[in-house]
Formats: structure tokens, sequence, C-alpha cells
């Protein structure tokens, strides 16, 4: 091998960033989620924190 060779392969280019997308789906549906528990527990109760 000579010294000016390349060790490592080329970087692998993603072509779509996937992970990303289904992460911010993720993030996107948690907190729908506690908006709407939220929502549904401040028309019910008219709080937030309301201990039964």
């Amino acid at each position: 091998m000579s010294p000016n060779g390349q060790i490592r392969g080329p970087k692998v280019i993603v072509r779509d960033n996937l992970y990303t997308v289904l992460l911010a789906v993720a993030v996107a549906v948690v907190l729908a989620t506690a908006a709407f528990v939220a929502y549904e527990c401040y028309s019910q109760y008219g709080t937030f924190f309301r201990v039964p």
C-alpha cells in the first residue's frame, strides 16, 4: 500500500433522511397526544393539574 492511498472507503451518502423524518413524526404524535390530554382535562375538570 502506498502512503498516498486511500485507507478508508468513501463516505456513504444518505439519499433521504428517513430516520429524521420518523423521529419528527414520533415527536409530533407525542406532542399532539399531550396537547389533546391537556385539553380534555381542562374541558372536563376546569384545570390542568387536578387530583381527584
